[in-house]
């Protein structure tokens, strides 16, 4: 028998068929993707080889060994009623897990339900006889006979939040939200006494809710959402007792034992309304108000403590707090032209400290205080203007102004006052932008910022021969220049790349016998991100930065042991640099058909420079103990990072994912360490508490997971 073949020709009318139908079924596909999209289930484990207390601090696996990998994403549909049901979990086997789940019913009601855990454990290597760690009576170990054992110290905190809202459309354009929020947090955090050199572990044990209910009306031309939103903050434990092991009562120095306070409870309650209304389609008006409430008005918790620790008895047995916020803004954008855009602001932000003014330390023989709580109010008064103007040749140009005034209270008693003061500080931005859509392919962008800041004349401290010399950076004057360039090149559909520079350079005017703070800053930031389709299944992305922070600031030199100002002559010059480096590169692309990879590549340096000239020269670093102290040296981070996929397509709806990490972190940072090297150690005859940082952290991760798919 003869074999034959046949040959199929596309006809005219065939391939006609094929245009319109082969779009069709595309169209319907995108439909069915967006009704009926794709839903997974992801299980598996991994395992880490060694310790991470860089890494790891938040992510849920800083120790070695094995950790559960479940994550889902659910996504249903009812065609009937209209209403969408999803679920998605991350990290369900681990402590930084998170899930979600909501109900939807288009155009009518619909409610969610969150749950998140963060973790955030303590990086330093700590080893101490503290014992009580997360009570509220703490003891520290003391020296000799009366010590502690010793043994590793471990501290973490855990923040678990809920999240539950709902939603109703009660009429055409009104809708009505709910939402209520609950945060427990637990766990220890590093701690000291502040008087003494000592180490104490802080109990976490608190709740913070938080309730917002908005009415949101939106029309053809006006929109308004108003509301309510109240939160809640209630600490377990108001007061921490230190106890040093085996000393008495020290009524010089530290007390033992020292009563520590912890934040204490307090509440705040705002109404709000948020509006815009369309005059004109080219016009448009927008308003905000808002005022709050905060108040704390709990008992003062060592108002009761008796002997060394007893109150000043003019202390008052509640601090009955409040803060009122005051803000209303309004706004105003129009095109008068199709080439002429406006815009501009008015804000008015108002915060009133109601709090009482009353003596919390003094003689309890005079009754005469001396240090007071300082409740401190500000207006800040703020408008904008903006103008965008289409030039020829695809240009805009964009010009603006940003004024801006506060009113500051100041310290009522000048005997409290340790640095100058100023009741009102000014400052004026200039904004100008120049963008231009060079091609189809090509935009780009330049802009230019001035900024300066004066203020009143200051308030003298009570001591103007030493505090007065001093230049606040928070109300300095300063002029400010800041520059920024973009630049987004897209050739062909295949590539991409984005450019970014910025500059910003700011220089503190030194006053006439204030020379002390700081003087000038400087930051810089260089940027680029690109991607490339080499096939339509293979892609390279790579991204590169660089960023240099700047601050230089001078200081003065007090004898050890004094409160005098020696000589003006007597200074310390620091030039402060933090410089930072990354590279990234990453490959994603598919072996076969079954077979899809991944791999990323990361590399972070960080280094900090602390440039310091002292005069005179020849009293530049003091000698104690045997230790003749030098420069400080730079601090440098790197991290290195390598991390690989491969995908197999072990079913139509069914993958398998192979993930390999190899992850590198080194220090050399000094912090935790004293001047010849070895470990920091609180207070070497009575507690002996010691604190380091590993300083070369590498470890390898590998994880194996089924993914299951369906609708």
């Amino acid at each position: 028998m003869k074999n034959t073949t046949t040959t199929f020709r596309l006809t005219a009318v065939a391939a006609a068929l094929c245009a319109a139908y082969g779009s069709a079924f595309a169209e319907d596909d995108e439909i069915r993707q967006l009704t009926k999209p794709d839903s997974s289930i992801s299980v598996g484990a991994g395992f880490w080889s060694n310790d991470r207390q860089q890494q790891g601090i938040y992510d849920g696996m800083r120790d070695d060994g094995l950790y559960g990998l479940v994550d889902a994403d659910i996504v249903k549909r009812d065609d009937a009623s209209g209403t969408w049901f999803t679920f998605t979990g991350e990290r369900l086997g681990l402590e930084s897990r998170k899930f979600s789940a909501e109900v939807q019913q288009q155009g009518n009601m619909g409610g969610f339900v969150n749950y998140s855990r963060t973790p955030r454990e303590h990086p330093l290597v700590i080893r101490s006889g503290l014992r009580g760690i997360g009570q509220d009576t703490l003891t520290i170990s003391g020296a000799g006979a009366n010590a502690l054992p010793f043994r590793d110290v471990e501290l973490s905190t855990y923040r678990d939040l809920i999240h539950v809202g709902f939603n109703k459309n009660l009429l055409s354009g009104l809708d009505v939200k709910v939402s209520f929020k609950n945060e427990e947090k637990n766990g220890s955090r590093h701690w000291g006494l502040g008087s003494q050199a000592f180490f104490l572990a802080e109990p976490i044990e608190s709740t913070t809710r938080q309730l917002d209910v908005t009415l949101e009306y939106t029309g053809e031309r006006l929109q308004l959402a108003g509301g309510y939103a109240g939160s809640w903050y209630g600490n377990h434990n108001d007061l921490v007792l230190a106890t040093v092991r085996g000393v008495t009562t020290n009524t010089t120095g530290a007390p033992n034992p020292t009563p520590l306070s912890l934040p204490l409870n307090n509440e705040a309650h705002q109404f709000f309304l948020n509006g815009g209304y369309s005059f004109t389609p080219s016009t448009r008006g927008t308003l905000k108000v808002s005022r709050s409430v905060a108040t704390q008005d709990e008992s003062i918790p060592s108002i009761l403590l008796g002997g060394v620790n007893a109150p000043f008895v003019g202390s008052p047995r509640s601090l009955d707090g409040e803060i009122v916020t005051s803000l209303v803004e309004l706004g105003l954008s129009s095109r008068p032209t199709s080439k002429l855009s406006l815009s501009g602001s008015l804000r008015y932000y108002d915060v009133d400290d109601k709090t009482p003014l009353v003596g919390l330390v003094g003689s309890n023989t005079t009754r005469v205080a001396t240090v007071h709580n300082t409740p401190h109010s500000y207006t800040t008064n703020t408008g904008k203007f903006e103008a965008a103007y289409l030039l020829p040749q695809r240009f805009k140009v964009i010009g603006g102004i940003d004024v801006k005034q506060q009113d500051r209270s100041a310290p009522k008693f000048v005997s409290e006052r340790f640095v100058p003061f100023n009741e009102q500080i000014d400052e004026t931005t200039y904004r100008l932008q120049l963008r231009r859509s060079m091609s189809d392919t090509v935009n780009g962008s330049i802009a230019f910022l001035h900024s300066t800041r004066d203020g009143s004349s200051r308030e003298s401290p009570h001591d103007p021969e030493i505090f007065d010399t001093i230049n606040p950076l928070h109300i300095a004057d300063r002029t400010r220049n800041k520059w920024r360039l973009s630049l987004d090149w897209a050739p062909v559909e295949a590539f991409s790349l984005q450019f970014n520079v910025e500059d910003s350079h700011d220089d503190y005017a030194s006053e006439d016998g204030r020379p002390f703070g700081l003087k000038d800053g400087r930051a810089t930031l260089v940027s680029v991100d690109a991607r490339y389709a080499l096939t339509d299944e293979w892609q390279v992305t790579g991204w590169a930065s660089h960023d240099v922070t700047r601050a230089k600031q001078l200081a003065g030199r007090w004898p050890q042991g004094s409160d005098e100002f020696a000589d003006i002559d007597m200074v310390k010059d620091a030039d402060l640099r933090d410089t930072g480096d990354s590279v990234g590169l990453g490959l994603r692309g598919a072996l076969s058909d079954k077979l899809k990879i991944g791999v990323d590549v990361q590399w972070t340096r960080t280094e900090s420079s602390y440039d310091e000239d002292t005069s005179p020269s020849t009293a530049t670093f003091p000698t104690s103990a045997g230790v003749t102290a030098a420069r400080l040296p730079d601090i440098e981070n790197t991290l290195t990072r390598l991390s690989m996929f491969a995908r197999y397509a072990v079913r139509k709806n069914a993958d398998v994912q192979l993930d390999l990490i190899h992850e590198r972190w080194k220090t050399d940072d000094w912090s935790w360490s004293f001047a010849n090297g070895s470990a920091f150690t609180y207070g070497t005859t009575t507690d002996r508490t010691s604190v380091s940082v590993k300083p070369k952290q590498t470890a390898n991760f590998i994880g194996m997971r089924y993914i299951y798919k369906f609708q």
